[in-house]
C-alpha cells in the first residue's frame, strides 16, 4: 500500500520545480508552505476545496481582517493548485470571486527631465567625511537607475566586476526572477561611471567582492550601501526639492526612475515613428521583466502613454474588412 504523500512534500516538490524554471517565488513560497502545513494539520483525505483555502487565507499572520490581504494569499496558491491537479484532478483553483479582485497597480510618478537634473544636483551636494565621495555615490547611483531603468536592488547589488566600462556593459546577476542579463549603457553613462570609479578607488582597496557603490562613512566605507539608508537619503532629497506628486503612491519614489525610463523610451519610439510593438520585447528583456505583458501594462496604466494605446487602437479599427463573398 502506497503511503499518503503529505501536502508539505507536494509543496516542496512544486517549489523546487518552479525555481528550476527561474521563478524566485519568495513570498508565494511562504504562502504555499504555510498552506501545506495548514492542510496537513486538518488530516483530511478529501480533495482541496476553495472553502479550505478561504479558511486558511483568513488566518493571515497579522490578523488583518482585510479581504484584500486574503485575496493576495489566495492568489499565491493558484499555480500550486493547478500543479496539484495532476495528482488529484478534483482539486479546485481559487479565483477573484471569493474575496474580490486585488487592487490594480498604482500609477507611478513620471519624472520630468528637470526633476531628474535637480535630483542629481542635490545628491551631488550631500556632505561626507570624505569630501565629495558620498555626493558622487548617490548622484551616480540615481543617475544610473534613471539612464538604464535598473531596479534599486539591482544597482545596489552590482559588484565592481559586474561593471565593464571598456565595453559599456553591466552584468545583472540573479535578479528578481532568478535570471541574469546584460545591460548595455550609453557612452555618457559609461563616462560618469568611470569618473565615480576613479574617485572611489582613491579611498578603498578593490577586490573581486567589492561593491560598485560603496558606503562612505566610518566602518561602512567600502561596503555595500544599505537599501534602507539609500531610501532615507532619497526621501530627504525629495522633501528638500518639494516636488508635486503626480503618481498614486504617497510620493515620488526611487523606483519611479525605472518607470520613467520605460515611459520615455516608448514615447521616443513613437516620436520617431517606429513600430512600438516590434520594440516591446527588446525593452522587456532590457529591463528584466519576466513577461512582456508587464511592459505592455504601461500603455494602459500610465497617463502619458494612453495616447500611444489610443493610436494603436485607432489604427486597428481602420484595417479594412476582408470580403468573404
Amino acid at each position: 500500500m502506497t503511503a499518503q504523500i503529505t501536502m508539505k512534500t507536494h509543496a516542496e516538490n512544486y517549489l523546487i520545480e518552479r525555481r528550476r524554471l527561474g521563478f524566485g517565488l519568495r513570498t508565494p513560497g511562504y504562502s504555499v508552505i504555510s498552506f501545506a502545513h495548514y492542510i496537513d494539520g486538518l488530516n483530511s483525505q478529501e480533495p482541496l476545496t476553495v472553502e479550505m483555502m478561504a479558511d486558511w487565507a483568513r488566518q493571515d499572520q497579522g490578523n488583518s481582517g482585510k479581504p484584500s490581504t486574503w485575496a493576495r494569499r489566495l492568489k499565491n496558491l493558484r499555480s500550486f493548485c493547478r500543479y496539484l491537479q495532476q495528482f488529484e484532478p478534483r482539486t479546485e483553483v481559487p479565483d477573484d470571486s471569493i474575496f474580490g479582485r486585488i487592487g490594480q497597480r498604482l500609477a507611478p510618478h513620471i519624472y520630468s527631465e528637470q526633476e531628474i537634473i535637480d535630483l542629481l544636483a542635490a545628491a551631488r551636494n550631500l556632505g561626507s567625511f570624505i569630501p565629495g565621495l558620498r555626493g558622487a555615490t548617490y548622484e551616480t547611483l540615481f543617475g544610473l537607475i534613471a539612464s538604464t531603468g535598473l531596479r534599486v536592488s539591482e544597482a545596489l547589488h552590482l559588484l565592481d566586476t559586474d561593471v565593464d566600462l571598456k565595453w559599456g556593459m553591466l552584468t545583472i546577476r540573479q535578479t528578481k526572477f532568478a535570471k541574469s542579463r546584460q545591460v548595455p549603457m550609453h557612452p555618457s553613462t559609461v563616462d560618469v561611471l568611470q569618473q565615480y570609479r576613479s574617485q572611489r578607488n582613491l579611498h578603498i582597496e578593490v577586490s573581486d567582492e567589492t561593491p560598485f557603490f560603496v558606503g562612505t562613512r566610518g566602518r561602512h566605507l567600502g561596503h555595500a550601501l544599505d537599501s534602507r539608508q539609500v531610501h532615507r537619503v532619497f526621501i530627504g532629497l525629495r522633501d528638500q526639492l518639494g516636488w508635486i506628486n503626480r503618481g498614486a503612491h504617497n510620493g515620488p519614489r526611487i523606483h519611479d526612475l525605472r518607470h520613467t525610463f520605460i515611459v520615455r523610451r516608448v514615447l521616443l519610439w513613437q516620436a520617431q515613428g517606429l513600430d512600438v510593438d516590434q520594440k516591446m520585447l527588446a525593452l522587456s528583456t532590457y529591463v528584466g521583466h519576466a513577461m512582456v505583458t508587464n511592459t505592455y501594462w504601461y500603455l494602459t496604466g500610465i497617463p502619458q502613454l494612453m495616447a500611444v494605446a489610443a493610436e494603436k487602437f485607432e489604427s486597428f479599427t481602420q484595417i479594412p474588412e476582408v470580403s468573404h463573398d
